[in-house]
């Protein structure tokens, strides 16, 4: 399970500030859900059924999108494992 850093606020909408550093970044609604849900404990296959069932998407293309959103959270060091 994921979760963002501590020191990450992230607002509802949408703007991202790493107090560690004092990067800031901006997500966009289906960003601010993924985090919003990240930082509720959903693991990935619930954050999948959420979107799969709320969402006309596709299996894999969610799962590419989500695969390559938690890539960059990664390469940013946003996120904790």
């Amino acid at each position: 399970m994921m979760k963002i850093k501590k020191n990450i606020a992230v607002s509802e909408s949408g703007f991202v500030f790493d107090a560690g550093t004092g990067e800031t970044y901006s997500l966009n609604p289906v960003g601010v859900e993924i985090v919003k849900l990240m930082n509720e404990g959903k693991n990935q296959e619930e954050i999948s059924n959420y979107f799969l069932s709320n969402y006309e998407v596709s299996q894999g293309i969610f799962e590419s999108a989500y695969f390559d959103f938690v890539s960059i959270l990664n390469q940013y060091n946003l996120i904790e494992r």
